[in-house]
C-alpha cells in the first residue's frame, strides 16, 4: 500500500488488487482513523476524506500504514437477486471472444454471485466484481452513444450496471428494470458497496 497526500484534507491510498481495496475498505468502514468522514473505494485505490479541523494528513497516513491489509473476496451477509434479460447487444460479440456459445455465456454469468466493488464513472454505476473469470473482455473498440437505462454488461474483472442511458463502451449482455439508483430516495444507491449479487433470469423473461 503507498498512501498519498491528496489536498489537504484526504489522502489516497494505493493497492495492487481489487480484493486488497475491498478488505481494507472494510476495515476502515469498522474502525475509521480519527476525523475521517467518508471513504471511497475504487478499482485500485481508497480515497479517505478527513476533517481538517480534528487531523491532518500525517495523522491519518500513519493510521492507515500501521494497518494490515487483509484481502477480501465475498463479505458475508445477504443477497440481493437482480432480475436480468440477457437481451444485450453484445451477447455473441461476449461469446466470440470466450469461444463459448450464448448459452453458456448467461449460464455463466448468471450462475456467478457478485459483490458490489464500488460505485463510479457516473452516480449510481455499479462496478460488481466476483464473476466468473472466463468472461472477462475487453470495452468495445468504439463506446456507444446511447447505452439503455439498466444495461448491464462487461469490462475487465467487472460487471456493470448503468443506472440511466448514456454513453459507454461495455459489452452488453443484458437489461435490468430493478430501480437501482433514485437521486430522489435516501440512499440513492439501492446496492452499497460490500452488498452481495446474483443476477436472476427466471423471473423476468
Amino acid at each position: 500500500m503507498r498512501v498519498l497526500p491528496y489536498g489537504n484534507e484526504a489522502v489516497l491510498a494505493k493497492f495492487d488488487s481489487l480484493v486488497d481495496v475491498m478488505g481494507f475498505t472494510a476495515d476502515l468502514e469498522t474502525t475509521p482513523p480519527h476525523g475521517v468522514i467518508d471513504v471511497v473505494p475504487a478499482a485500485r485505490s481508497v480515497m479517505i476524506w478527513f476533517d481538517g479541523a480534528v487531523t491532518d494528513v500525517e495523522g491519518v497516513r500513519r493510521d492507515l500504514l500501521a494497518r494490515d491489509v487483509v484481502a477480501r473476496e465475498l463479505p458475508d451477509g445477504d443477497e440481493i437477486e437482480v432480475p436480468i434479460d440477457y437481451d444485450g447487444a453484445d451477447l455473441s460479440c461476449v461469446g466470440e471472444v470466450t469461444e463459448l456459445d450464448e448459452s453458456e455465456v448467461i449460464r455463466r454469468h448468471c450462475g456467478a454471485t457478485y459483490v458490489v466493488a464500488f460505485i463510479g464513472m457516473a452516480p449510481g454505476f455499479y462496478f460488481l466484481a466476483g464473476g466468473d473469470p472466463s468472461l472477462q473482455v475487453p470495452r468495445r473498440l468504439s463506446p456507444r452513444t446511447s447505452v439503455p437505462r439498466g444495461a448491464v454488461g462487461l469490462a475487465g474483472e467487472f460487471t456493470g450496471i448503468y443506472p440511466r442511458k448514456g454513453p459507454g463502451g461495455w459489452q452488453l449482455l443484458g437489461t435490468t428494470p430493478a430501480d437501482l439508483w433514485d437521486a430522489t430516495r435516501y440512499p440513492s444507491a439501492l446496492l452499497a458497496p460490500g452488498t452481495r449479487v446474483r443476477f436472476d433470469e427466471s423471473g423476468h423473461k
